[in-house]
């Protein structure tokens, strides 16, 4: 385990590099301020310089909410993002081993995950676990390559098929450990619109282990 000082890159900081593409990003970002005992225990938890973007986030932020929150990056924890990616990783894996570090998640119950090995061949790519699949599909990016997406890219075309009228306020309620769960599930009926299902807030833990459930008797079906 190295200890905050061999983690903290003052010599070249990947937060300077973070900062410009905030600048330069076209969604609204909102950056959650850090707790200093908070931001240094992740780090640690984490065990990745600030020298990578990754762990600069994580260690400058307390997470970062894009586009009135629908898309959650975790940094080290802040009221309205209480979960940082090293500890949410272990809690989740304790019931479905995941060779994999959550790095991201969404409102309509879709989370981002740092390949470290058992998504793919192509580790360190960012993978997407989708509600409407219940599979894990290839992004083709890195970490970087996904903040570039999530700062600048078209959310509203990759979420088209579950916004609906209104979700943006509607959403600005939503606790930071809640996300939106459909009936009927949006791995079914493929064809049905949004707005006729029902949705209610489940706890993003719940969710997760769910859907995992879920993606577990189908794929047994399947073989």
């Amino acid at each position: 385990m190295k200890g905050l000082d061999e983690l903290i890159n003052r010599q070249e900081p990947g937060w300077d590099s973070v900062q410009q593409w905030l600048t330069n990003a076209t969604n609204h970002v909102d950056v959650l301020v850090k707790d200093n005992n908070l931001a240094a225990q992740a780090l640690i938890d984490l065990q990745v310089t600030t020298r990578s973007p990754l762990g600069a986030v994580v260690y400058e932020t307390g997470g970062m909410l894009i586009d009135g929150g629908w898309l959650r990056i975790l940094g080290s924890g802040h009221p309205e993002l209480p979960r940082n990616p090293a500890v949410w990783t272990r809690i989740l894996s304790q019931r479905h081993a995941l060779q994999a570090l959550l790095i991201a998640d969404d409102v309509s119950g879709g989370f981002f995950a740092l390949n470290g090995g058992g998504l793919g061949d192509d580790q360190g790519g960012i993978y997407y676990f989708a509600p409407d699949s219940l599979i894990w599909e290839s992004l083709g990016v890195g970490y970087s390559g996904f903040l570039a997406w999530a700062f600048n890219g078209d959310l509203d075309t990759f979420y088209q098929t579950v916004r609906w009228h209104g979700w943006r306020e509607e959403i600005s309620s939503l606790s930071g450990n809640e996300v939106y769960s459909f009936f009927p599930f949006l791995w079914t009926e493929p064809t049905l619109p949004v707005t006729q299902r029902k949705r209610s807030r489940v706890s993003i833990e719940e969710h997760w282990t769910l859907s995992h459930e879920l993606a577990q008797d189908l794929n047994q079906q399947q073989i």
